[in-house]
């Protein structure tokens, strides 16, 4: 075979594997759609049944294995998404856009990327087993919120186990038996 031929088909072969590399990659970066919640549906973390309770609630769909957990609340996804072992995880987390739904009764239809969600931290509001964070598409909904209810409002990235642990304490079950 002559030298142009061979470089002619080694050229075709390198374009048809950037092609083929760069198609995959755009399967792998597309963002999974949110699930809606049905009854019957139980909590990742407490294993409660999620539309039960009222307030903003959570869910995290793994990408590679389209693997859905949903939460009984923002503060449950929370504590499942910041353990170590979850962090780093190729996962899209969706909530509830308080402003765009009722409290006590959340539709999916205002499920929105909880990276870039806006939360009110330690608000007089509740949510499954007490404390929660009430979750918003934009700061000025979430500074309303936070204005007639109390509470901090915090982005995504500034949320901590710290917060879920301190102001978050389950100490405003009224009305539970112990």
């Amino acid at each position: 075979m002559n030298t142009s031929k061979l470089n002619w088909l080694l050229a075709a072969l390198a374009v048809l594997t950037l092609t083929a590399c760069s198609g995959s990659e755009e399967q792998t970066t597309a963002k999974a759609a949110p699930v809606n919640f049905v009854t019957g549906d139980e909590c990742h973390v407490c294993g409660m049944v999620i539309t039960s309770f009222p307030g903003p609630k959570g869910e995290a769909i793994t990408e590679k294995e389209q693997h859905v957990r949903k939460f009984c609340s923002t503060r449950d996804m929370f504590a499942w998404a910041l353990q170590p072992e979850n962090v780093n995880r190729d996962h899209t987390l969706y909530v509830h856009d308080m402003a765009q739904t009722e409290w006590q009764s959340p539709n999916d239809t205002a499920l929105i990327d909880a990276r870039e969600a806006f939360y009110v931290i330690g608000s007089s509001r509740k949510g499954a087993m007490g404390p929660t964070l009430a979750s918003f598409s934009s700061q000025a909904d979430a500074d309303d919120f936070a204005s007639e209810h109390g509470g901090k409002v915090v982005a995504f990235a500034g949320i901590t186990m710290d917060h879920l642990n301190s102001g978050m304490a389950m100490h405003s079950m009224d009305g539970m038996d112990h």
